[in-house]
C-alpha cells in the first residue's frame, strides 16, 4: 500500500505535541517553517520528522495546519500564489478561532476540513488521549491519523470555541482567586504559586477521575450544600 505523504505547518505548542505522539506512532510527517533552519531544529528532535519547503506541499496527501487563526488564510494565499492549487490534498484547519467554512469561501477549490483540539496543548504533549472535534466525516487517512492523538467526536466548532473560553475563564478566575485569598491572609507568595502551578491542577484532575481524598470530597459537599441553599433562596424571593 502506498504511504500516505503528511505535512505539518505550525511548530507551536499543539504541532510540538501532536509531532511527539505521531513520533512515537512512527508517522512519517513533512514540517513546514518559513525559516529553515528553525524547521531543521525542530525536526533534529523527531526521528520521524524531516523537512520541506512550499514546493513539496503540493505533492502531500495531508496537510495539518496547526497556525493561529490569524496566519491560516495568509499561509494558504501564499502557498498557492507559489504553487498553483493543491490537487488531492487534505488540509486540516486546526486553528480554534476561524472557522472552516471562512476558509472554503475563499478556496472553494480546496478540500478543507476542520479538526479542532478541546483542550490544553501541554496535556496533550504530556498525557496523549486527545479530544478532536470535527463537524464532517472525515476521510479515513485522516481519522486515523488524528486517532493516534486521541479520540474523534462530532460536534459544532463553535462548541470547541465556547468549551475553551468557559474552561480559561474559570481557570484563571481561580487563580486570581488563590492569589488574592493568600495575600488576605498574609501567606507567602510562593505558596500561592506552589498551589496554582502544583496543587490546583492536580485537586481539578482528580475531582474530574473521580479520584478525591477525604478532605476533597467533603469540600465537594459544603459547596453542593451551598449552591442548594442558593437556588433555593432565589426560588422563595
Amino acid at each position: 500500500m502506498e504511504k500516505i505523504k503528511i505535512g505539518l505547518a505550525g511548530m507551536g505548542m499543539l504541532g510540538t505535541a501532536m509531532m511527539h505522539h505521531w513520533c512515537e506512532k512512527n508517522r512519517e510527517i513533512g514540517v513546514y517553517h518559513p525559516e529553515m533552519p528553525k524547521a531543521r531544529q525542530f525536526v533534529g528532535n523527531y526521528p520521524n520528522g524531516y523537512t520541506m519547503n512550499k514546493k513539496e506541499m503540493s505533492g502531500l496527501d495531508i496537510l495539518v495546519l496547526a497556525l493561529p487563526a490569524k496566519e491560516v488564510l495568509p499561509f494558504l494565499r501564499d502557498v498557492i500564489a507559489e504553487n498553483g492549487v493543491f490537487s488531492g490534498t487534505a488540509i486540516i484547519n486546526m486553528a480554534t478561532a476561524l472557522h472552516t467554512i471562512e476558509i472554503k469561501k475563499e478556496f472553494p477549490q480546496l478540500s478543507v476540513w476542520g479538526v479542532k483540539f478541546m483542550g490544553h496543548a501541554a496535556d496533550l504533549f504530556k498525557r496523549g488521549e486527545g479530544l478532536f472535534i470535527t463537524e464532517s466525516l472525515l476521510p479515513d487517512q485522516v481519522k486515523h491519523l488524528f486517532f493516534d492523538l486521541g479520540e474523534m467526536k462530532r460536534d459544532s466548532e463553535e462548541t470547541v470555541m465556547k468549551v475553551n473560553k468557559l474552561a480559561t475563564y474559570y481557570a484563571v478566575k481561580t487563580a486570581v482567586e488563590i492569589e488574592t485569598e493568600f495575600a488576605k491572609q498574609g501567606l507567602d507568595p510562593q505558596y500561592a504559586e506552589r498551589a496554582l502551578r502544583a496543587l490546583s491542577p492536580e485537586v481539578m484532575r482528580s475531582y474530574s477521575e473521580g479520584s478525591l481524598g477525604h478532605f476533597g470530597k467533603e469540600v465537594v459537599k459544603e459547596l453542593k450544600v451551598g449552591l442548594d441553599n442558593e437556588a433555593a433562596s432565589k426560588l422563595s424571593t
